[in-house]
């Protein structure tokens, strides 16, 4: 029971540093996750609500990186596990152990996309003072990878433009 409430006042303050990154402009903003072994980094302004893993409905012909559907809030959202997904789903299966640790980012309503993307670990919040150094994408990424950054231990973060990835054709296209 103490685990739940310690995650619930995290998910509260993120929440609200969030809130607050998003109200005083300035420099980029990132909430950063880890998705399989990935560090990514998605920009504030693409990146709605955080919810804890909750069942999701599968969905028959689906790639296996779309994992169904959650109604979150009362919103039907698609699930897509986002380290799957990058990695043309080339992944082991979670257990429900592990499931119970991911979370889900809900894509921005602006974005126009009832989405949301497993990831394994939220990592807080990132502003460019985080990094030493930056990057552009490698040459034949995928067109909604950002910039690489690299913080002081030498650990590579991938941006992710979650508006490039909600219209990219593959990801639209969750049929088998």
């Amino acid at each position: 029971m103490a685990s739940k409430q310690a995650l619930r006042e995290f998910q509260s303050r993120l929440t609200e540093r969030l809130q607050a990154a998003r109200t005083s402009g300035g420099a980029a903003s990132w909430l950063a996750v880890e998705a399989g072994a990935s560090r990514l980094l998605f920009p504030l302004s693409h990146a709605g609500e955080i919810f804890a893993w909750t069942q999701v409905r599968p969905v028959p012909y689906a790639h296996e990186w779309f994992m169904g559907v959650a109604n979150l809030r009362g919103g039907l959202f698609g699930v897509v596990d986002l380290a799957a997904f990058s990695s043309g789903g080339d992944i082991p299966a979670r257990s429900e152990v592990q499931l119970g640790q991911c979370h889900l980012v809900a894509l921005n309503p602006l974005l126009e996309v009832n989405c949301a993307l497993l990831v394994d670990r939220l990592l807080g919040l990132r502003t460019t003072d985080a990094f030493a150094a930056s990057a552009s994408p490698a040459v034949g990424a995928p067109p909604y990878f950002g910039h690489v950054y690299t913080d002081a231990a030498g650990a590579e973060w991938q941006e992710i433009n979650l508006q490039a990835l909600s219209q990219h054709p593959a990801f639209l296209s969750i049929g088998v």
